[in-house]
């Protein structure tokens, strides 16, 4: 038997669960919010809120409930994902509940409290019956059908305001989109995970790009097209900008060649520019972002988009302090497109720095886990799940300061919309997943010591054996050209070049995967 490298882990050594951090920063992420509830109430009313007790125990019973499906299902999940959504949706029900005070006959945070309650449970439900991520590759096809068909649903529908994205029966209204933008995750994620070398290796090249064939691109560029159609029909370009970045992202992340994202911003470019002179209502937002006093000046008083300049502008560095602001000028969207102009009223720069870095943190966290994947379909589903979070994040704050035109999408977490909070739960309830799988050890690996490089996850006893070519970084054959990996497959055998005299194994499609370039976990 060979001696011990430097760069092998010592005997015994485990990959900690970090289940007890996570709890403690849930602890601080209740604690936040509660303090925040009990300040609103003081501000506004001069006294702490009767319901803050319940509200802090509603909230607390929440964040254990995730927990405890952590604990017991994805022990080894990153322990940041679960804290910062339940900090983020905690101070999405302190925003609302404070708007709620400027009007009393529409409240709207005991709804919200309920939906998100019901996201929680369904983060517990994913997390404790979805095994494998990669289960969900094999129902692509099904998902991606099941996607369209939510999205062309609302066209049969009445609009509000100006836009066919809901679906209202019997006083009970719901958004379809937010649901299918996950389904349509996975089957671009499965899709690109089974072509990403007839993507990257074939097709025509044309000056510095090299384009696909179109029997490879032909079918996912179809499906993009469909969703990207019904939801101009239907008004709803910010989730059609949605899938559009994201589609983006994931095909860069399947090929690897930069040329796409440069494709990809000035196809966004050219289609934003047409549907603005086109169409009415986009081009109405177009003219408010570009003149947002103009209607100050023509005296029919300040826009939207004015009212929320003005808001971020009082705010100023630190802000006037939660319940002392004047974000109910806004309108009717204050609760919802607009909600983030009260955060960054009531708490300045140094609030919205925070929250933003809140939001950048979770993103960061959902790419480290795929990044630490071999496995391309969760790799790609990790990723693309991410770029859901931070695209939202950038078009609506981006909206609301003026950076781009307005678009209605939900700020994640925060703003008022059931459909959006159950469906945010449901993304992090699948990044938990993925990450359990990207930081969990080998099976094997409990005899020898060894701890699990990235993507070294199966989930436990049900999960098939490791083939050869299957094995996380990390396990991989030593004499693949120096890349300084060390460790041994499951099965302990010493691994200091390719047995059999044969190379570094190839990926899944036969191609050698020149994007799996992380190191191994010590």
């Amino acid at each position: 038997m060979t001696a011990p490298t430097a760069d092998a882990p010592p005997p015994g050594l485990r990959m900690p669960g970090r289940r007890g951090t996570e709890l403690a920063l849930l602890a601080g992420a209740v604690l936040i919010s509660v303090c925040g509830y009990i300040d609103v109430g003081l501000a506004r009313q001069n006294a702490v809120p009767g319901d803050a007790a319940s509200y802090g125990a509603g909230l607390a019973a929440l964040a254990l409930l995730g927990h405890l499906a952590v604990r017991f299902r994805a022990p080894y999940a990153d322990p940041l994902l679960l804290p910062i959504a339940i900090l983020l949706n905690g101070l999405g029900l302190l925003l609302i509940f404070r708007l709620d005070l400027e009007t009393p006959a529409d409240r709207a945070s005991p709804t919200q409290l309920v939906w998100s309650a019901l996201g929680v449970g369904l983060f517990a439900a994913v997390v404790l019956l979805l095994r494998d991520h990669r289960t969900l590759q094999r129902y692509a096809y099904v998902s991606v059908a099941a996607g369209l068909a939510l999205m062309v649903v609302p066209i049969f529908f009445p609009a509000v305001n100006g836009a066919k994205i809901w679906i209202r029966v019997a006083g009970f209204s719901f958004q379809p989109g937010e649901f299918a933008k996950i389904l349509i995750t996975v089957f671009f994620a499965a899709y690109l995970a089974a072509n990403r070398s007839a993507l990257a290796h074939t097709g025509k090249r044309m000056w510095k790009l090299q384009f696909p064939a179109g029997r490879v691109l032909g079918p996912v560029v179809a499906v993009w097209l469909v969703s990207v159609g019904v939801l101009v029909l239907e008004r709803d370009l910010g989730t059609s900008l949605l899938f559009f970045g994201v589609f983006v992202v994931l095909l860069y992340v399947a090929t690897g060649r930069t040329g796409w994202i440069a494709v990809g911003l000035l196809l966004a470019a050219a289609g934003a520019a047409a549907v603005g002179v086109l169409e009415p209502h986009v081009h109405s937002r177009v003219a408010d972002w570009l003149h947002p006093f103009a209607s100050i000046t023509a005296g029919r008083g300040a826009s939207q988009l004015a009212q929320s300049l003005f808001a971020f502008a009082a705010g100023g560095l630190l802000g006037t302090g939660l319940g002392e602001g004047h974000s109910a000028l806004i309108g009717f969207a204050m609760k919802s497109d607009f909600i983030l102009a009260t955060y960054g009223e009531e708490l300045g720069l140094t609030g919205l720095t925070a929250l933003f870095l809140l939001y950048a943190l979770l993103v960061a966290r959902g790419f480290r886990a795929g990044l630490a994947l071999r496995d391309p379909f969760g790799r790609l589903l990790a990723v693309g799940l991410a770029s859901l979070l931070a695209v939202q994040v950038f078009v609506i704050a981006g909206g609301v300061m003026g950076l781009i035109p307005l678009t209605g999408m939900a700020m994640p977490f925060l703003a008022q919309g059931g459909s959006s909070v159950v469906t945010n739960w449901v993304i992090v309830a699948l990044l938990v997943r993925v990450s359990d799988s990207a930081r969990r050890p080998l099976p094997d690996a409990a005899e020898t010591g060894v701890i699990a490089g990235p993507g070294g996850t199966r989930s436990g006893a049900s999960a098939p054996p490791y083939e050869e070519d299957d094995l996380p970084y990390g396990y991989g054959y030593g004499g693949g050209g120096g890349s300084g990996r060390t460790g041994g497959p499951p099965d302990g055998r010493d691994t200091g070049r390719a047995p059999h005299g044969r190379s570094a194994p190839a990926d899944h499609d036969g191609v050698p995967d020149d994007h799996d370039d992380q190191g191994s976990r010590r």
